[in-house]
């Protein structure tokens, strides 16, 4: 599966065992990126860190 990072416009490639929600970064200019959806297959970029994450 193959699809374009929404940062720069590069292809990447997504492996055949992905997840939704995985995390992955983008080989060209290394912006993480949200799988949102496998089918149809969607990514965006990921979600900051908050602060209060975790509490």
């Amino acid at each position: 599966m193959n699809t374009t990072c929404p940062e720069c416009d590069a292809d990447i490639q997504i492996p055949s065992n992905a997840m939704e929600n995985e995390l992955i970064a983008c080989p060209d200019c290394g912006v993480e990126l949200e799988i949102i959806s496998l089918d149809p297959l969607e990514v965006d970029l990921a979600p900051e860190v908050e602060e209060d994450w975790g509490e």
